[in-house]
């Protein structure tokens, strides 16, 4: 008995350690070719919030991990060490361990904040929270044997930190200390009083690894911007009340000759050198501030605008939903076309459509372009169809910690799901959001509930998004009628000391949300099926 017991589970050890030997296959999105344009991060300080709420955003605008949890809070004991992961962006589940390699380790301390684990960590229990988005920078900075990517940065702050500037402080000590090894990186990172906005580069291929960053800090009244391109200009090596920097950027940025030492230490020039703003920066900051009269011609634009009126966050995610409609950045404006309608009451009509929409592909673009040169461009929107999820966060100091840091969660393109609100104290996510949907067609994967019905609607989003787009502001508008009345009992319960029960009434509420939207989005599968059905 003995021996067979012993053979079952090294038959078992076996079967599992040959499971996670196989690779998963990596999907690469063909339209989704350019990397340097895969995330949007926008911000918002507190005295420009219509409500004093500060927010952070964030979309992960390519092929990565749609799984999500809260990761407890962790203890440890003196001397103990923690792991430092490089390929977590890409595994199919949280306990899957493939292509999950430990780079090394670091320091432990003795107790770490629960935290919202999505593909970018971006919430913790204390109101901090993190944007991000790539912008590459100067390829000859990137150093590989740094310790840390990103993600793994994001981890750790989130993890330690209950500021934004001390994660800005601990994120650039780590990154001097143990090396960065990522391309370049952008952070907004915000608590429930400010933002900074956090840039860093490798600190060259040869030499001990280390980092290279400026944070600069977004003033109170102002709303900003991140969109895969550097954006600090002028550095202020005099003012610490609103600059962060890397201990030794000046003697460094010498010594590898991106800096003269003399004249104005421009950090977009430094490690990018081409204009620090394309079309996603201009159109939020022109719209949040059209008085400025801002020109797409500029050399650069204002870090940060004050907005001409104070802005909410259902602004910021209509702002997450833009593909420039009605626009001259409108790649459909030139794809109208008059067609002839035949109906048993109205008789013979005519009506003008537009059958391709702005999510169209590359390929969809190269033949429109072949038939008829110049009649499309490329133009990148906010809002993508190759968006793996994203969120806009509020954090407001006004109420306690759990109930005051919120995620306004969407998987896939932000203009056709809606969004699920996740607390800072929820305590559990549905299963289904356990699960990533990139790698292969699952049922069991929450970002399919949504993708099937996004997919299906894009077949001719211009009948479609009048099913669609409604059903989306239903739940935006009923996510805003329930929240305050959710929120203000967590906090009575807080206050008596009922902090679990406040918790659990979050979770609950997220569950339960989560569970509206899904349903309501599998069953305009079947209505949009029945709609082509009819007409196709």
């Amino acid at each position: 008995m003995r021996f067979k017991k012993l053979f079952a589970a090294t038959l078992f050890m076996f079967a599992v350690s040959f499971a996670f030997s196989q690779k998963l296959p990596v999907w690469i999105n063909p339209d989704d070719s350019d990397f340097t344009e895969s995330c949007t991060s926008i911000v918002v300080g507190k005295r420009a919030s219509t409500d004093g709420s500060v927010m952070t955003a964030h979309t992960c605008d390519s092929n990565y991990r749609t799984w999500l949890e809260i990761v407890g809070r962790k203890s440890f004991n003196p001397g103990d060490t923690e792991p430092v992961l490089w390929g977590t962006l890409h595994n199919e589940e949280p306990w899957d361990l493939r292509n999950i390699s430990e780079k090394g380790r670091i320091p432990a301390i003795s107790e770490t904040f629960a935290y919202l684990n999505t593909a970018y960590p971006c919430l913790n229990e204390k109101q901090l929270a993190i944007g991000e988005t790539t912008i590459v920078g100067r390829r000859e900075l990137v150093n590989e044997n740094g310790l840390f990517l990103i993600e793994e940065l994001q981890r750790v702050a989130l993890q330690r930190c209950s500021t934004a500037k001390d994660a800005v402080k601990l994120i650039g000590k780590l990154a001097e200390t143990y090396g960065y090894g990522d391309s370049g990186e952008c952070l907004t990172i915000a608590d429930k009083n400010e933002i900074w906005q956090l840039e860093i580069f490798g600190s060259g291929a040869s030499g001990k690894p280390s980092a290279i960053w400026v944070a600069q800090r977004i003033p109170d009244d102002h709303v900003g911007i991140s969109a895969n391109i550097p954006r600090i200009s002028k550095v202020d090596f005099n003012d610490t009340h609103n600059f962060m920097y890397s201990s030794d950027i000046k003697a460094r940025c010498q010594k590898l000759g991106l800096w003269d030492g003399k004249g104005d230490f421009i950090f977009w020039k430094i490690n990018n050198g081409s204009k620090p703003f394309s079309i996603r920066e201009f159109f939020v900051l022109n719209t949040l501030a059209p008085s400025l009269g801002l020109s797409y011609d500029s050399e650069e634009l204002p870090f940060s605008v004050k907005p001409d009126k104070k802005v909410s966050v259902r602004d910021v995610m209509a702002l997450y939903r833009e593909t420039y409609d009605g626009t001259q950045w409108d790649q459909t404006k030139n794809l109208l076309v008059e067609v002839t309608r035949r109906d048993r009451v109205k008789g013979e009509y005519k009506e003008v459509v537009k059958p391709i929409s702005n999510f169209m592909s590359n390929d969809m673009r190269a033949l429109l372009n072949h038939l008829k040169p110049g009649v499309t461009e490329r133009i990148r929107g906010i809002a993508v169809i190759q968006c793996s999820y994203s969120h806009i966060i509020q954090l407001r100091d006004w109420l306690p910690d759990e109930v005051g840091g919120v995620a306004w969660f969407s998987f896939d393109n932000p203009a056709q799901s809606p969004r699920i609100p996740i607390y800072s104290g929820t305590i559990s996510l549905p299963s289904e959001f356990g699960v990533c949907g990139q790698h292969r067609y699952r049922e069991d994967a929450a970002i399919w509930w949504f993708r099937e019905t996004n997919r299906i609607a894009t077949i001719n989003w211009d009948r479609t998004r009048k099913l669609l787009e409604p059903q989306i502001m239903k739940f935006e508008e009923l996510m805003f009628e329930m929240s305050p009345s959710i929120e203000k009992r967590a906090t009575e319960l807080i206050e008596s000391g009922k902090r679990e029960e406040a918790r659990e009434l979050l979770t609950s509420h997220t569950h339960n949300f989560a569970s509206m939207t899904m349903k309501r989005w599998r069953e305009l599968k079947a209505e949009l099926w029945t709609i082509f059905a009819r007409s196709m």
